[in-house]
């Protein structure tokens, strides 16, 4: 008789929403008695405390964290040819916010051990033209806040923040969101901080941002029927930020039981390191907050010693085939992101093959865990045997 193991989703959002349904449905409720759906109570209420909880003055709705981008960047004072650098590998809504912002997307490599962007390369990518930096906080992970505020000084750019994944996160004294001009956050529904459909917001200090935000989001019009700016339709509902408002405070907790659960792989996975299964570096201690649990399947590693004369070399194993084997049994992962923004079809103008070769690779190694909050030690568990037991094999 053959044996299943009990299958390890990816992702498992009941155990985030059950506990709290009661007070969801009840929020609910009282806006379909109000009636107030569009810029009403609800938002205005979410919008002040998110700004507190990322320790900035203001915050602004709209319907996605591409919006936030996009919207946020020209709230910002970017204009059409300017030029934004950003890394290659970032999920593509990065790319296409600078873009439906008209400026010009200057992409740059990443450090292969945290996946964040290398502030040497973009050194190299400055021009005349440059006028901010997305740092993308990928994974849950801060890029170090004072080493973009040298950057950012040095060069006269802004800061615009990706923190579409670390709701929360913190390094060296900074909250994300809190370093640059301006942050761009998703509430999707998978991020740690999720809504029950797209939703974003654009975190910022500066009030005249914050105002040009929100008069670009409806309509270009800071005023009804009165349209100052070319704008658009994205808003944030009433829902969505009720819903955001009643999970707001379990962030924090949520948080810590991600990094726990990053804790436990750490411990189980380090005898694998010598195998190539090398977990994405953490710099920031219990600031990273661990929207993924991303490891490298390498096939080198460095912490690998030559095997002795007349041994049997170490086994490797390819990203793709791990992948396949763990999901025999039973345990869901994902890629994020397989193939780095400029190889994309669409966006093919932004380099070749080869121009930033560390994302590249890192693309081919990548494979995300299982992680939520709610999961336990034993899938944990379960989830290194499987990859002991698919490297062995």
């Amino acid at each position: 008789m053959s044996f299943y193991p009990q299958k390890v989703p990816f992702v498992n959002l009941s155990l985030q929403h059950q506990p709290i349904q009661s007070q969801i449905e009840q929020v609910i409720g009282e806006i379909i008695q109000r009636g107030d759906f569009i810029l009403g109570q609800a938002l205005t209420e979410f919008e002040t405390a998110f700004a507190a909880a990322c320790g900035v003055q203001y915050g602004v709705g709209v319907a996605c964290g591409t919006d936030a981008i996009a919207l946020g960047l020209q709230a910002c004072g970017i204009h059409p040819g300017d030029e934004v650098i950003l890394p290659a590998n970032t999920f593509i809504a990065t790319i296409i916010g600078v873009i439906q912002a008209k400026a010009t997307a200057i992409i740059v490599d990443c450090d292969p051990d945290t996946a964040l962007i290398d502030l040497t390369a973009a050194e190299t990518a400055i021009t005349s033209k440059t006028k901010a930096i997305i740092p993308v906080h990928l994974y849950g992970q801060m890029v170090s806040p004072s080493q973009l505020l040298d950057f950012a000084n040095r060069h006269e750019i802004i800061i615009f923040e990706d923190a579409a994944q670390a709701h929360l996160a913190e390094r060296e004294g900074y909250r994300a969101g809190s370093i640059g001009k301006a942050a761009a956050f998703s509430f999707y529904p998978s991020k740690n901080l999720g809504s029950f459909g797209d939703g974003g917001m654009l975190i910022t200090n500066d009030a005249e941002i914050a105002q040009k935000m929100q008069t670009l989001r409806n309509y270009g019009a800071p005023s009804k029927y009165l349209h100052t700016e070319i704008g658009t339709n994205s808003r944030l509902d009433n829902l969505q930020a009720a819903v955001l408002n009643i999970k707001l405070p379990y962030l924090e907790k949520w948080n810590r039981d991600r990094t726990l659960a990053a804790q436990h792989y750490n411990t189980l996975l380090e005898p694998l390191k010598h195998k190539g299964i090398i977990p994405i570096a953490n710099h920031s201690n219990t600031g990273h907050i661990y929207h993924l649990y991303v490891i490298r399947v390498t096939e080198k590693s460095p912490l690998a010693k030559p095997a002795p004369t007349g041994a049997a070399p170490t086994k490797r194993i390819a990203r793709n085939t791990l992948q396949a084997k763990l999901a025999q049994e039973g345990i869901q992962t994902g890629i994020h992101y397989p193939v780095p923004c400029h190889l994309q079809p669409a966006y093919q103008n932004l380099g070749n093959r080869g121009d930033f070769p560390r994302a590249e690779t890192l693309c081919e190694q990548i494979l995300s865990l299982p992680m939520y909050p709610g999961l336990s030690n034993t899938q944990i568990e379960q989830v290194v045997k499987a990859i002991e037991r698919s490297l062995n094999c």
